[in-house]
């Protein structure tokens, strides 16, 4: 069983040290596209173990559905980036390194996701960190580039010590390093040290997240290579998300942990998506949504939505991936979108579209006999009330009729997958502890409407100063970078190597105080 557990990892790990050798180095893309066809045929069996050692709890690798879901899903998505590196970084002078560093760090990955023991879990957490922060680095002639590693560098540090610090905690209080055996002791009231672990890692999966404040440097990674991009943005940011859910059964009885994630990735998630309207750059915009969406993820967690979190992990994996590696495509989508008409929506079409709303979200409900907080189906009543009403400023407008059943049907096929979802992982998630228009769920309703209001006045009450005013601030972030970048700027200079070919008059346009560095 424990040879099964680390083989994935294993074959990533020795694929990637491969990409390096010297006789290998020329032939680095065609090595990890064997890896990563080998992969799937060691998943089988390692699942098939998980299967058959179901009943072994101190086994290592941990015995949830998530793992296995979570293990898929980063098999399916190193073939695609793979591949799709095969003719992206074709031609690049160090394409080896760059396979042998995405190589180790998805062996890091596949060994976080497959540990039940802590402390592999923690060495994994640790490895991913560092992998990606070459990966982030592969052009080490671009300052912001570094300058955005940097930052993630000492982020990273600082989570993997508040990881420490808990798991070490939680070693305190059980007395056993499996994750398993200590998530089946959470029950009753929690003594300090848990409460202080749950805090703890709450805090380190809002950092690898990128929630605000400390969200900057995911907007400033966009200049690596695109499919380093998608592999961040599509799996590895999501493991914060992960984190959470492995140890939801500690944290659900943390309330100061619980709302530590309302607040603050509840206020990420309207803050990213505001800022993200006024990007123009396809890979920024893309950079803040994701930090959006990582925010709405953990405040599924925080209110006890444990299916939708773990659907809309998988999913938004899958969309962020096809995205940046689609983005290439992005001046024919504008230009698509400027032959669009743009008419604002009179008071019949905003009123039809709540009604329609209205009707599919209620029949939706009702249909899949939902329990719980109701924060989510306002959340997707805004978000279909917006589709119907805006029908029209769409390049090739359908009928009307046809939106609303498909408005109707998303509803449906919205309260479907979820139920489906619960219905994989029965079993395997906790019960509800979040009831509907409870003070956890009235916060989210109070930001959900502040997002949409918010929203609308942005798109068709521009012409009011505060509007103006605010759009503004929203285009400079709200300003919330500005510390973190001071301090790492104070913490570690950016500074090129040797033979970087950026000319100094170039960089001193973007970081003065360098430049009067080097003159000295």
């Amino acid at each position: 069983m424990t040879f099964l557990t680390f083989l994935l990892p294993a074959l990533y790990a020795l694929i990637g040290l491969a990409c390096g050798l010297p006789k290998l180095r020329q032939h680095a893309a065609r090595v990890a596209l064997v890896g990563v066809w080998t992969a799937p045929v060691l998943l089988v069996a390692i699942l098939s173990s998980w299967w058959l050692f179901s009943a072994d709890q101190s086994a290592p690798i941990y015995t949830s559905l998530l793992s296995a879901l979570m293990l898929i899903l980063v098999v399916f998505m190193a073939w695609v980036l793979v591949s799709f590196s095969q003719r992206y970084m074709a031609g690049e002078p160090r394409v080896d390194h760059y396979y042998r560093a995405l190589m180790l760090t998805l062996a890091a990955v596949t060994l976080t996701l497959s540990s039940n023991h802590l402390l592999w879990f923690w060495a994994g957490w640790v490895g991913i960190s560092l992998g990606l922060h070459y990966l982030l680095t592969f052009y080490p002639d671009r300052p912001r580039a570094i300058l955005a590693a940097h930052k993630k560098f000492i982020l990273a540090r600082v989570a993997e010590l508040s990881l420490l610090c808990a798991f070490g905690l939680l070693y305190w209080t059980h007395e056993t390093w499996y994750l398993s055996e200590i998530m089946n002791q959470m029950y009753g009231a929690l003594t300090w040290q848990e409460q202080v672990a749950a805090c703890l890692i709450a805090a380190a999966a809002l950092m690898k997240c990128a929630q605000l404040p400390v969200h900057g440097w995911l907007m400033q990674v966009v200049e690596a290579p695109t499919p380093v991009s998608a592999l961040l943005h599509a799996g590895i940011i999501n493991l914060g998300g992960y984190l959470v859910l492995s140890f939801y059964p500690l944290l659900q009885l943390s309330s100061a942990a619980i709302w530590l994630l309302l607040i603050v990735a509840g206020l990420t998630t309207v803050i990213s998506a505001l800022v993200m309207t006024t990007r123009i750059s396809i890979k920024v915009r893309l950079a803040w949504s994701t930090s959006a969406q990582m925010g709405l993820m953990l405040l599924e967690c925080a209110l006890g939505l444990y299916e939708l979190a773990v659907l809309h992990l998988m999913t938004h994996s899958v969309y962020k991936a096809h995205a940046f590696l689609n983005s290439s495509s992005a001046v024919h989508d504008y230009l698509t979108r400027k032959v669009a008409p743009d008419e604002n929506p009179h008071f019949i079409a905003w009123g039809a579209a709540a009604l329609f709303s209205t009707v599919a979200v209620g029949a939706a409900i009702w249909l899949w006999q939902y329990q719980g907080p109701m924060s989510p189906w306002l959340l997707m009543w805004f978000a279909l009330t917006l589709l119907v009403a805006q029908w029209r400023s769409v390049p090739r407008p359908s009928a009307f009729l046809r939106l609303a059943l498909t408005v109707i049907g998303l509803a449906l096929l919205y309260g479907g997958l979820k139920s489906a979802t619960g219905w994989l992982l029965h079993g395997h998630i906790p019960e509800h502890t979040v009831m509907a228009f409870g003070a956890e769920d009235i916060w989210a309703c109070a930001l959900f409407v502040v997002l949409f209001v918010l929203a609308i006045c942005l798109r068709y009450l521009a012409h009011l100063p505060w509007v103006r005013r605010f759009s503004v601030t929203l285009f400079a972030g709200l300003y919330l970078d500005e510390w973190f970048t001071k301090l790492t700027l104070l913490i570690w200079p950016v500074s090129l190597p040797a033979y970087s070919k950026a000319k100094h008059h170039g960089v001193a346009l973007i970081f003065p105080n360098l430049a009067k560095g080097w003159k000295k």
